[in-house]
């Protein structure tokens, strides 16, 4: 620091001690930890006990500043000193495996991990017999200080994070110089979006002037309300025209999605939908004026213009004013029913049911504009055609759920006997009907299975608004027992549908359907024994109760008879019959996946549906490139670059806020790590990278001694502790600047970014793009 800045720190640590302390002017242990914000008493009570020099139980002004000075200004001998005595729990001066294997337990509890204590022993002899470097039994100060040496970050962890919440506030930052929107980057990467919204915004204001001097004779106000009349004639019926789902599918197959934004269509509808709230609050408000205007020289006074029909305006009856005032209120209710705030906190029927009023307002609006059905009536007809398409291809066919998996975080697994005639590209979407939980509610969801994948057709619902929870309450509550007196025969018949249905998914021959394989059971069975998470991996074919001592049929390599697979499933897993309808397929951006040369795929959270269809269907095209030698068990991937498939490199990122949601797909990711077990002359075709936001990360010193133990247990049992696969899980949120910089080192043609998951998250890694000249695709629907 220079004088200025330490004189700033000291001001604003004496601040902060005031407000903590009180008015005894000491801070006692129970506010130490409210200050530290630290979970777990163990660290508290060791910060607490090395801060108080004299043992007095509490902290004074003076002792808080030479403790933080020694984590600030001390030399590096110092900090790893002050960082020794918080392992050295006993103060001998020396750190024995039980001292070690507390300090981690401690870690893995403030970084929310559940690990079983087996797995924590493992940790612990992995760390301490890579630094008990002589065999002494114990780790001294210097052993420690060579361990740490070999995680140059550390240095840093220790001046930051013991006191964070001392650091003053960042006062001066430096801001940009040139803003986001000038620069040529964010013109190149929106060009479409911006040109569309010029000829958007052109258009509008030539419909507004023409119809202002059309109705020149009626005074200001009538020709403003004219203008905007005339501009709601269009944006009412375009309004239509960015939403023709089906349409646009097909579109996006041909040469106008590089001409047009079809991938901002949610966007573009919502720009739409506010312009239609502003033309017609300001054509209410011009006719307001003028009605005032009138009135002074008419028998009729303003309430009657604008509630009866007694001047009779209008082209049917005169009810122009009353279908006005109307259309006025259910526009409205329209956008704020539509609000983010409304969708997105669990209220997703109150947008659903009044968006429907779409219907009353072009009814309104056929009464309220003698003009308006001339700009329906095409539009009209295109929109109508695609729902009488999409209800005759819903209803095609009944569609049966056989079969569900209720996963951490409340996620429902559904899958659903796919009809021959569904066909879909990777990343697409469908809306689904399910009548036992709302008859006439349609929800969207994406598909996360892979089009190759012939005989399924996988949904990955998380529980976030009213019909979603009711969907994951209705499988969570028990079957209970109804008489029936065809009980018997229809069990029967149930039951045969059922186990044809498991047969189909246990045979299928395609090699990269999502679908437990003898081999596949056995890993992830050992997974979840290495594991001992509560719930096992995602599959079909998974066991729901604790693994017996000796190997099952699957880790004997032998595929599990379905009678007796279906016996040991759980409460969590369910074979079902349930009839449904499915509204689809969609395209949404991530059909441009083929197309790119480098793509990165980033999900967050259960936003990783699309990338799990995508990722199972590039490995499903990647294997057909895979040769092998007829002499040796050599095997390799030619790098062919072909017209269904030009990717050169692949990168998945997966984040996540706890372990647990790890387990809804890491069937799937280990599958895929085991396809690209062979070397490959240009490296790795797919990488995976795991990041597990609520451990803390390695810049923590709550949290060196576990990173430092999954690193180096990690490297022994070539297996992430956490998750089980080989790609280690990293701590915290991914630093975005480094992760694209070694993305556009490696230098393997046009990078593509797709991602999906939280609109906050979507600004930060879309102006990382920008940055770097990378193309970026967010999922929308």
């Amino acid at each position: 620091m220079s004088l200025d800045e330490d004189a700033r720190w000291l001001e604003w640590v004496t601040k902060q001690f005031e407000t903590i302390a009180g008015d005894d002017k000491e801070i006692d242990i129970d506010e130490f930890k409210t200050a530290l914000k630290v979970k777990e008493s163990f660290f508290a009570e060791r910060f607490f006990a090395l801060f108080d020099s004299d043992g007095s139980s509490s902290i004074s002004l003076d002792e808080l500043l030479e403790a933080l000075d020694l984590l600030i200004h001390g030399s590096e001998t110092d900090k790893l000193r002050f960082l020794f005595q918080v392992y050295d729990v006993d103060g001998s001066g020396s750190i024995d495996p039980d001292e070690l294997r507390t300090v981690l337990k401690s870690c893995l509890r403030e970084s929310a991990i559940s690990l079983p204590e087996e797995k924590l022993d493992d940790l612990t002899l992995a760390l301490f017999e890579s630094a008990d470097k002589d065999n002494s039994g114990s780790i001294t100060f210097e052993e420690l200080k060579a361990e740490l040496e070999n995680f140059p970050e550390v240095m840093e962890n220790l001046t930051i994070s013991a006191a964070n919440w001392l650091k003053p506030p960042e006062v001066d930052q430096k801001k940009r110089q040139t803003p986001r929107y000038l620069t040529r980057v964010y013109w190149q990467n929106n060009s479409r979006k911006l040109l569309f919204l010029c000829v958007y915004a052109l258009l509008s204001l030539l419909l507004f002037v023409g119809a202002m001097l059309q109705n020149s004779h009626g005074g200001a106000w009538f020709m403003v309300a004219k203008g905007c009349g005339q501009c709601l004639n269009f944006n009412c019926t375009f309004v239509m025209l960015l939403m023709l789902r089906r349409c646009l599918t097909w579109l996006r197959a041909t040469w106008v999605v590089r001409v047009l934004p079809l991938d901002q269509n949610i966007l573009l509808h919502q720009i739409v939908g506010y312009a239609i709230l502003c033309y017609t609050l300001v054509h209410t408000t011009a006719h307001i004026f003028n009605f005032v205007h009138l009135s002074e020289n008419s028998t009729f006074s303003l309430w009657e213009y604008l509630l009866t029909t007694r001047p009779g305006i209008g082209w049917v009856k005169g009810t122009a004013s009353l279908t006005g005032v109307v259309l006025q209120v259910v526009i409205c209710l329209m956008v704020l029913c539509s609000s983010t705030f409304v969708r997105r906190s669990g209220h997703f029927e109150v947008f659903y049911w009044s968006h429907l009023s779409y219907i009353w307002v072009w009814s309104l609006l056929m009464v309220h504009c003698a003009n308006f059905w001339k700009w329906f009536l095409v539009p009209g007809l295109a929109f109508i055609l695609e729902k009488i398409v999409g209800i005759a291809v819903s209803r095609m066919g009944g569609l049966y759920i056989v079969e569900v998996n209720l996963l951490p975080s409340k996620v429902t697994h559904l899958v659903i006997k796919r009809p021959q005639f569904f066909h879909f590209k990777p990343g697409d979407y469908v809306y689904i009907n399910i009548p036992v939980i709302a008859k006439y509610e349609w929800h969207p969801f994406t598909i996360s299975s892979a089009p190759e994948q012939s005989d399924a057709l996988w949904l990955h619902i998380r529980s976030m608004g009213q019909w979603t929870n009711r969907l994951y309450e209705y499988f969570r509550q028990p079957e209970t027992e109804t008489v029936n007196p065809k009980r018997l025969a229809t069990s029967l018949r149930n039951r045969r549908q059922l186990l044809k249905a498991q047969e189909g998914l246990f045979s299928s021959a395609d090699c990269n359907a999502d679908v437990a394989s003898n081999e596949d059971d056995a890993i992830e069975l050992t997974m979840y024994r290495q594991n001992g998470s509560s719930v096992p991996p995602t599959s079909t074919s998974k066991l729901a109760e604790p693994l017996p001592d000796e190997p099952g049929p699957a880790e004997r390599g032998e595929a599990p008879p379905i009678r007796e697979m279906s016996a040991k499933l759980g409460e969590n897993h369910r074979f079902c019959n349930i009839k449904c309808y499915v509204d689809g397929p969609y395209g949404t951006p991530t059909r441009q996946i083929f197309a790119s040369e480098h793509a990165v795929l980033i999900g967050a959270g259960i936003g990783i549906t699309p990338f799990a269809s995508i990722l199972q269907s590039i490995m499903y095209r990647y294997r057909r490139r895979k040769q092998n030698c007829p002499n040796c068990n050599y095997s390799w991937c030619e790098n062919i670059k072909d017209s269904e498939m030009k990717l050169r490199k692949v990168d998945f990122i997966w984040i996540n806020r706890d372990q647990k949601s790890f387990e809804w797909f890491v069937s799937l990711l280990t599958k895929l790590e085991m396809d690209q077990a062979d070397e490959e002359p240009e490296g790795r075709f797919l990488e995976m990278h795991m990041y597990m936001t609520s451990a803390l990360s390695k810049n923590d010193m709550k949290a060196i001694g576990l990173q430092m133990a999954l690193d180096l247990l990690a490297k022994k049992e070539k297996r992430d502790s956490i998750t089980g696969l080989r790609t280690r899980t990293q701590p915290g949120r991914p630093e975005w600047g480094k992760v694209f910089q070694k993305v556009f080192e490696e230098n393997k043609g046009k990078v593509h970014v797709f991602y999906c998951g939280s609109p906050a998250l979507a600004k930060v890694i879309k102006a990382q793009c920008e940055h770097f000249g990378f193309n970026f695709y967010k999922e929308n629907f």
